[in-house]
């Protein structure tokens, strides 16, 4: 079985991101890079599948610019046997990722899609739902288990009310949450051997997509600061000062 796992070159959750002068977005320069978490949750989950003797090869995907290389090279430290860097300067929004996501399933064929259930650049939640109904595949997203056994896929979602079960039919998406695993740290060796793993490089083009983003920015601001909070001393006070001041009651 084949495993294809899409990443996203994303600014590291531990840094404090500024926003440019002219809020336009968010500063980059020299801020330290990482893939996205919720798509390295999925290149684990891959992982482990292989481990199992489940998946026979794993090929991780990445859309972006040539940097994206280093998150490709990252995933293969982790255990992908080979990647497929889809390389564009513009941004590329989800349904142009769920495009060329589609449009690498007919070349490679996959039986399981594993992606993160979101990015935390752009908080979307789109990609994998997209690509499920461009494939035809059947979806299971919000996964926190995940388990493939007679030719099929059983995941367990997170959801409002709780937990639901459901089975897929292969070929089949899955878009990862948190829960679902704690990723490994890559050791050296197999960073070193990650090197030399083959890694296609594409354009949009190649794959018949256009990138234009339908979707426009007009303006990036950092959230307001919030104000002191205050010590009251009694129930009556704290609720004359909700009703009259904050105005919330």
């Amino acid at each position: 079985m084949k495993a294809l796992v899409a990443v996203k070159r994303v600014v590291d959750y531990n840094v404090k991101v500024r926003v440019k002068a002219d809020k336009t977005g968010v500063d980059l320069a020299n801020v330290k890079m990482a893939i996205n978490p919720f798509c390295e949750i999925a290149v684990e989950e891959a992982v482990r599948l292989k481990e199992k003797g489940i998946v026979s090869e794993i090929v991780v995907v990445s859309i972006g610019p040539k940097e994206a290389q280093e998150q490709i090279r990252t995933a293969m430290a982790l255990g992908a046997d080979r990647g497929i860097l889809v390389e564009t300067g513009s941004e590329v929004q989800p349904l142009a990722i769920a495009k060329i996501l589609k449009a690498i399933c007919d070349q490679e064929q996959p039986q399981l899609v594993i992606v993160g259930k979101q990015a935390i650049d752009d908080d979307n939640n789109q990609t994998g739902q997209m690509l499920a109904a461009l494939a035809g595949y059947g979806q299971g997203t919000f996964a926190s288990v995940v388990k493939v056994e007679g030719g099929k896929a059983i995941v367990t979602r997170e959801i409002d009310g709780g937990l639901q079960t459901v089975e897929l039919n292969l070929p089949a998406v899955v878009t990862t949450d948190l829960r679902l695993n704690e990723p490994r740290y890559a050791a050296l060796p197999n960073i070193m051997k990650a090197k030399k793993k083959p890694l296609d490089t594409k354009t949009p083009a190649d794959y018949g997509v256009d990138v234009t983003p339908r979707v426009k920015t007009l303006k990036v601001e950092p959230p307001a600061e919030r104000s002191a909070g205050i010590k009251v001393k009694t129930v009556e006070e704290l609720v004359a000062k909700l009703k009259n001041e904050a105005k919330v009651i």
